[in-house]
């Protein structure tokens, strides 16, 4: 072996000898040109990392909706983060929203300074949310490891936020809604004293009380018409978020059996994305005027003609009906309208009158504020004014009239314009929604039914 060596080394001393400095220049500059070409990447070879770019970037859950700019980009440029990045920790650091705060009074309790709140007031989507934060709401910000201010989340509820990433050109907003998960629940009550009463022993949420009062009350009177034994059933979502109970959504259908007439109501959301109630026939449940124009009352003066004013003393027609509510609480249109008069007098206070069609004519007196004028447009229950008591009233009330064709009608027992029915065209989709829902409540309605059987009468038919 040391033979074969020894021998080798003169062979190459004078190879190297024959060869001259030209040939050794041309060498260097084949073997670069080799080098350059074995360094171009194959398609292969770029498909390849591409597809890995994708694999390894961050994708946010399906839950969560992102606004887009107006590029069609998503807003939120650190939703796309490699691996590593993502796993930077941030410290977090939570501040609640006190009365009269605004971002700088609350940056200044987390030590930052105005310069960090001009540097998140510039972001280009959604910064003027933060000077619209109310008592409760919380922001939580992130630092990073030196200390520097990388993220806010504003927290407008649980399942709205938005979001705020200090990136390379400036601090970046999102506006984040995560979709809870929606769950079918079934309540049913029989009413001994009163509606609320029920509903309450029943596990009902107060504002699934309210929501199903407004889907029924242009049919029943809950106010006068309730009595003992009456029933209805609801069939409801609750929202969960992460396993955890945070809510109630909308009602899917719902019975109201009243002194033997039941009737029924069922949600369905058209083709335009707009949601009412309907009969399981398509019928709207809603009639062209509200009952009521307030949601909580008690009824302080009924329609009379020949009533004592409790001011002048003297025998006045009361044409309308007196709602006594607390003063504040809203006043809402009774339909559809133009304001034909907003205004104050010295008999009638704050009032507004509405003209809805040709025929027919609301008025409303008394008001504490009024929020309407005179030629402005009004939809059915826009909050035109609060209850109050200028004016003649002796306490905080609505006067309510109701006027069909220049003639005063008792707002309790007039009848009602029919509101128009569902569209012909949507009514084959009215159907295949909302057949499953009323075959769902019309179920457990059953199974509620079998279970309240006396055991006996089970076993003995």
């Amino acid at each position: 072996m040391q033979a074969s060596y020894n021998q080798t080394t003169p062979r190459r001393q004078r190879l190297a000898g024959n060869l001259s400095k030209p040939h050794f220049m041309a060498a260097g500059v084949a073997l670069c040109l080799v080098a350059a070409i074995a360094l171009i990447p194959s398609n292969d070879a770029v498909a390849k990392r591409r597809s890995t770019e994708i694999t390894l970037s961050f994708t946010a859950p399906k839950e969560i909706k992102s606004e887009r700019t107006s590029s069609g980009e998503s807003s939120n440029s650190h939703t796309e983060l490699l691996p590593e990045e993502a796993e930077i920790a941030l410290q977090w650091q939570t501040e609640q929203v006190r009365n009269g705060d605004n971002l700088t009074s609350i940056f200044k309790r987390a030590s930052l300074n105005a310069t960090d709140v001009y540097n998140v007031m510039s972001a280009k989507q959604h910064a003027k949310v933060l000077t619209k934060m109310l008592p409760g709401q919380s922001l939580r910000l992130g630092f990073n490891e030196q200390g520097k201010l990388e993220k806010l989340v504003y927290e407008k509820s649980r399942l709205e936020s938005y979001q705020f990433t200090d990136t390379e050109h400036g601090f970046s907003g999102e506006h984040v809604v995560l979709a809870p998960e929606l769950l079918p629940t079934y309540r049913q009550a029989t009413i001994d004293n009163s509606l609320f009463l029920a509903a309450e022993q029943a596990n009902m949420p107060h504002n699934l009380i309210m929501e199903l009062a407004n889907i029924f009350g242009w049919d029943i009177d809950f106010v006068f018409d309730i009595r003992k034994g009456d029933r209805f059933a609801v069939l409801y979502e609750e929202k969960f978020l992460d396993g955890e109970k945070i809510g109630t959504g909308n009602i899917l259908a719902a019975e109201f059996t009243n002194q033997g007439k039941t009737f029924s109501a069922v949600r369905y959301e058209n083709s335009e994305g707009i949601a009412n109630y309907y009969t399981p026939e398509g019928l709207s449940m809603r009639k062209a005027f509200l009952r009521a124009p307030l949601d909580v009352f008690r009824i302080s003066s009924n329609f009379n003609l020949r009533r004592k004013h409790p001011i002048h003393k003297k025998i006045k027609a009361h044409r309308g009906v007196d709602y006594a509510a607390p003063r504040g609480t809203p006043v809402y249109a009774a339909g559809n309208g133009k304001v034909i008069a907003a205004g104050y007098s010295k008999a009638n206070g704050n009032y507004v009158f509405i003209q809805h069609g040709q025929r027919y004519v609301t008025k409303y007196l008394h008001l504490h504020k009024r929020y309407v004028r005179k030629g402005q447009t009004v939809a059915q229950r826009k909050t035109i004014g609060t209850v109050g008591s200028t004016g003649y009233a002796t306490g905080p009330h609505l006067h309510y009239e109701f006027l069909v064709n220049g003639v005063h009608r008792n707002p309790r027992t007039v009848e009602l314009p029919q509101a128009k029915p569902i569209a012909a065209q949507e009514l084959g989709p009215f159907n295949n929604a909302t057949a499953p829902l009323l075959a769902q409540l019309a179920s457990y309605n059953q199974n509620n039914q079998l279970a309240m059987v006396d055991p006996q009468q089970k076993q003995n038919p």
